[in-house]
């Protein structure tokens, strides 16, 4: 999908996962946010179910506290939010398993691109769709690859047997993401349960939420939907290990505990050794104990937990606009007038850090390092930054991406926010294209920055003009929209004069008939 043009809905649903994974507020605000941080978004299948059960939660408190509204909601920024934000999440882990970029299109370039569509302009659930794979995978058969993510998400809220959902590709609308994306999945790596209602963390709102977990299971049959509540006692020991069976356990740190501190604290062109340990094999993760089934559960109804993900469905845990600039990083030369050494060496320590974080199945948040493989690391950031300090802007833009992850030099998450964003605009006013790239992605964003699409637009302008290949795709791209716009207006303004004149020359015609 790389040939596809980047859309506004794509800038939006990346600004709303870097607001979310930088603990940000969504702008306009977002219902049940704490909530939702709560489920644990780590990318996965098993994540989508933890939404799923959220959903049904949040259905059920909706009903208890008589706001059970689809329309009063559908009108609330802050549940409108809430709906988009899992859409975007949702197309997020779909195209992750195709290996893919996902792209979203709003109602206008899916008419456009999908005339076959059956769209209905004020239907909420159909106002945006996700691409998830190339359409050169796609045979005659199959149908487009679209996800109109809203559609399970809305049928999970608010379906009933008087209030059915319609897919827009004429399919059944899947009872939640979970099961939506399982079918959407390569055939490889299609999970062997059929329930989208696996047991898991999601936060409850009863009192009593540290022994148990409601869910519902919303289904759909030949009259429409039917609600059924099922409850399910997890014991608190098996409840602990579902939230932390994405982060490496301690025996997966094994091979970080043997640098000793001495050689931490030596000068960082003797470390690159000590720092390709990092890159061995960890030990093969504890497995967790199944939870046993409950009084209330017979065995043969115990869920069965979906079955790990294929190697090659791992997913990133490197948000893709960092991916991204430390591969231009790699590919775009930029001369540089100082500093080149110190960033070399730098670069070398850190690279290894990267790989190792790349082969990590979780976020890179929860990536966890030994304390004195901390200290090299806190060496080689030193390192960068007297690299960025002479004036080599790889090393500024370098530095940037660690501040603006967290992971940089500065503590204070304001701070460090506003370094990352300084150290990226030096870079752009010293002409470098991919500094300049990354700048406009900030500002479409809001991320470090303000959001401001005029800013947003010069930077990318200035990238394309500088050399930078995908800016100057992504500008023809936008130039293009642009036009078309442009040209319907004419045509739509010129279609207006000639009913007008049309309605000129009846009413002088009508006249001339009453006078003669």
């Amino acid at each position: 999908m790389a040939a596809s043009p980047v859309t506004p809905l794509d800038y939006m649903a990346a600004g709303y996962w870097q607001d979310f994974l930088a603990n940000r507020p969504i702008a306009g605000g977002m219902a049940y946010e704490s909530q939702l941080r709560a489920c644990m978004l780590d990318e996965s299948l098993a994540s989508l179910q933890r939404v799923d059960t959220l959903l049904s939660q949040i259905r059920r408190e909706l009903i208890k506290t008589e706001r059970w509204s689809e329309e009063m909601l559908l009108v609330d920024e802050h549940y409108r939010n809430l709906m988009v934000f899992l859409a975007f999440y949702a197309g997020r882990v779909l195209a992750q398993h195709w290996q893919q970029t996902p792209h979203w299109y709003g109602q206008f370039e899916l008419g456009k691109r999908y005339p076959e569509l059956a769209l209905i302009r004020e239907d909420f659930y159909q106002h945006m769709a996700v691409v998830y794979r190339e359409a050169t995978e796609v045979t005659e058969a199959d149908k487009p690859p679209l996800f109109f993510a809203l559609e399970p998400i809305g049928l999970r809220l608010f379906g009933h047997i008087d209030r059915p959902f319609v897919a827009v590709q004429g399919d059944q609308v899947a009872s939640g993401l979970y099961q939506a994306v399982s079918a959407r999945l390569p055939a490889a790596h299609k999970p062997s349960i059929h329930s989208t209602d696996a047991p898991d963390t999601a936060p409850s709102f009863t009192k009593d939420s540290t022994t148990t977990n409601k869910y519902a299971d919303s289904r759909n049959s030949a009259a429409g939907i039917d609600s059924i509540d099922r409850q399910v006692s997890i014991d608190d020991d098996t409840k602990a290990g579902a939230r932390v069976s994405t982060v490496p356990t301690v025996d997966s740190q094994i091979a970080f505990s043997e640098v000793s501190l001495d050689k931490a604290q030596t000068p960082i062109s003797n470390l690159s050794h000590d720092a390709s340990m990092i890159t061995e094999p960890a030990s093969p993760r504890t497995q967790k104990p199944a939870p046993q089934p409950s009084k209330h559960q017979s065995p043969q109804s115990s869920q069965v937990p979906p079955e790990p993900l294929a190697p090659n469905a791992k997913l990133a845990p490197t948000p893709e606009l960092f991916t991204q600039l430390m591969t231009e990083l790699k590919e775009i030369e930029v001369m540089q007038s100082a500093g080149e050494s110190d960033y070399q060496q730098a670069s070398h320590i850190l690279e290894q850090f990267e790989q190792y974080i790349a082969k990590q199945n979780t976020p890179r948040a929860q990536v966890k390092f030994a304390p004195k493989h901390l200290a090299v690391k806190k060496q080689a950031l030193l390192k960068l930054q007297t690299a960025a300090e002479a004036g080599n802007t790889a090393a500024m833009l370098r530095l940037a991406m660690y501040e603006l992850l967290g992971e940089g030099v500065t503590a204070e998450t304001e701070a460090a926010l506003a370094a990352g964003a300084e150290w990226v605009k030096q870079a752009a006013s010293k002409n470098d294209s991919r500094g300049q790239r990354l700048l406009s992605k900030m500002y479409y964003q809001g991320l470090g920055v303000a959001q401001d699409i005029d800013n947003g637009k010069y930077w990318l302008e200035q990238a394309a003009k500088n050399g930078h290949a995908e800016a100057a795709s992504v500008l023809e791209q936008w130039q293009q929209a642009q036009a078309l716009i442009t040209t319907q207006k004419q045509e739509q303004h010129s279609s207006k004069r000639y009913q007008l004149l049309l309605a000129s020359v009846v009413m002088v015609a009508i006249l001339i008939f009453i006078i003669v």
